[in-house]
Order: structure tokens, then sequence, then C-alpha cells
């Protein structure tokens, strides 16, 4: 078995492992997996079409309150329609923005890492010098600029998040690469005439496995968080798709009445953000050999 193998297989025990050490970790890592099921499945589990409109049933309470509706189980929204049908649905955006911008963000950082840690030189200066430039201005600025210049939709607020979101996987792969460079396994792939890219693809990357792993996972929170931002501020996608970011904003003018409207959806992202993180804690401290005990 080659060096590359051994490595990734041991990334993938260790990750199993740090999850079910931790009983909260598993707990968490279960409704992470329920939430991903539901935004699969939320046709079919959704007793309701998340834009149908009814001023009939608006405003109506979550069971068991009083005046509640048991057909709408956790309330409905100023304009009728039904808070966990809108709720599943939403959930849909959430992981997509949240795994598409991460996937984009994986892609981007990790080949300007590994070739700047690989080349050094002047790609490395320039890569880095970016990355200082952009570092310099705070990230939800940025989308929440671009975004606004581009137009809302889910195309682009994936782009933007995307794009602008590589620099941490950029730090910390060209840092790897430039320890792991001077291994012994390196320099007899060298010396074997292996080229470049094969280097890089075969040889340093099954070694990033891990930090990639522990970033991505923390990172898909944040982007759930932003992607909220964005569409309470408008900036996100546009209206009827339903997002929970936008369900929250939909609710605020009605706190003092009927506050669910804007508590569902927020209780959504609260548990699913927390989840992810204590999934990505496990991870990171299953995978750091210096938080393990």
């Amino acid at each position: 078995m080659s060096v590359t193998a051994v490595a990734e297989r041991r990334s993938i025990v260790r990750l199993l492992r740090g999850v079910r050490a931790r009983p909260l970790s598993t707990v968490a890592f279960a409704f992470v997996l329920l939430v991903v099921a539901a935004a699969i499945f939320a046709p079919a589990l959704a007793p309701h079409d998340p834009t149908d409109q009814s001023l009939r049933t608006r405003l109506l309470p979550p069971v068991p309150m009083a005046g509640s509706d048991p057909a709408h189980p956790w309330g409905t929204d100023p304009l009728g329609r039904d808070l966990y049908s809108r709720v599943l649905y939403g959930a849909r955006i959430s992981l997509v923005v949240g795994l598409g911008a991460v996937a984009l963000q994986a892609l981007l950082g990790v080949t300007i890492g590994l070739v700047a840690g690989f080349y050094r030189g002047w790609i490395d200066q320039l890569a880095m010098r970016i990355a200082d430039v952009q570092q310099s201005v705070p990230f939800l600025v940025i989308v929440v600029a671009v975004a606004a210049v581009i137009g809302p939709s889910l195309r682009n607020i994936v782009l933007v998040l995307g794009i602008t979101g590589w620099v941490t996987y950029g730090r910390v792969v060209r840092a790897q690469v430039l320890s792991l460079s001077g291994q012994e396994y390196v320099s007899a792939a060298r010396a074997l005439g292996v080229g470049d890219g094969r280097l890089m693809v075969r040889h340093l990357l099954p070694n990033l496995v891990a930090p990639i792993t522990v970033i991505a996972t923390l990172t898909v929170s944040a982007m759930i968080l932003v992607e909220a931002s964005l569409s309470f501020l408008g900036l996100g996608v546009p209206p009827p798709t339903p997002t929970w970011g936008g369900m929250v904003a939909g609710g605020r003018n009605y706190l003092a009445d009927a506050p669910w409207v804007s508590l569902v959806p927020g209780f959504a992202i609260f548990s699913t953000v927390l989840a992810i993180n204590l999934v990505g804690d496990a991870l990171r401290e299953a995978l750091d050999p210096s938080l393990r005990g």
C-alpha cells in the first residue's frame, strides 16, 4: 500500500473515531444528516406548497398554542404560508449555498496554496499579497458589496462566497506544502522522475485531507450564516423562493404579536449551525495531535 493511500486511510479512521468519541458530536452529526435528508426530500415531507398564500390562515400560531391549526404545525406567516413547509424548502437553499460555496472555496484555495507552496518564488509572493489585500477588508463587507452589484440569485451568491472565501484554504495549504516539501518521500519521488503535477496531486494533496476537511466543515456553517444575512438584507435569493434569512426578515415587524414567524426559521439557522460546528470541533480535535490527550 502506498504512502498516500495509508495517509488517506488513517485520516478517514481518525475522522470517524473523532465523531464517535464525543456523544454530543454524534448527536450533532445525526442532526446534520436529518437536515440534509429533510432538504433532499422536502417535496415529499412538506404538507403544503411553500409559496401558497391564504389570508384566511395568516399568522396562525404553532401547535399547541391557542388558535393553532394541526394542518400548520409550526404556524403560518403574514401571508398565510406554512412555516414548516417553508423551513424544509429553505434548508435546500442554505445547504446548496453552504456546500457549493465551500466546494468552490476549497477548489480555488487548495489549488492556489498548492502551486504557491510548491513553486514558491514570485508565484508565492503574488498569491500571498492578493490574500493580504483581500483579508484587509471584512469578508461580509466584500460579499455585500459584490452581491449588491451583480444582483441577487442563487448562482451569484454561491459564486461570490466561493471566490471571496478561498484565502483560509490557500494559507493553510501553502503552509502545509512548505512543510511537506522537505519530507523524504517527496525527495524520493523527485529522484524517481515524478512530474510536478503528479507529485502535488498524488503525494502532497492526500496529506492535506485532514486540515482541508476541518476547514470545510467549519466553513459550511459560516456560509449558511452569511447566506441568511444576505437574504435578511434582501441581497440573497429573491422571493418567492423560501430562505431562512428571508423568513426571519419577513417576521421582524410581527415580533410582538407573532414572534414564531421569525423564531421558527431563526431556530433552524441556530440549530443547524451549532450542529455543524460541533461536528467540526470534533473533527479538529481528532485530526490535530496537539489537542488529543
